[in-house]
């Protein structure tokens, strides 16, 4: 007597061709960009007087580390305007 066991399993594709079809339903696109952080401006006046002070801290302060990554996040959240 054979087997009809194999007749009754699914094929590899299957699932691969279910998820394609239920992502088709999806209502929302893909290209959804979230909304950009906004950017403070500083005077100069606010921004010199940040410089004296920062200059007035030893080299080996955290906070002097800390300042060089915030720059990098206002060219990145200007950027994304």
């Amino acid at each position: 007597m054979t087997s009809n066991a194999r007749c009754w399993t699914l094929p590899a594709a299957a699932p691969l061709i279910a998820m394609l079809w239920l992502t088709a339903c999806a209502m929302a696109g893909s290209d959804f960009t979230p909304p950009c952080p906004p950017v403070v401006d500083y005077t100069a006046s606010d921004q010199a007087r940040a410089a004296h002070e920062i200059m007035a801290l030893p080299e080996s302060a955290v906070v002097v580390g800390m300042l060089g990554d915030y720059a990098v996040l206002r060219d990145q959240a200007r950027a994304c305007r």
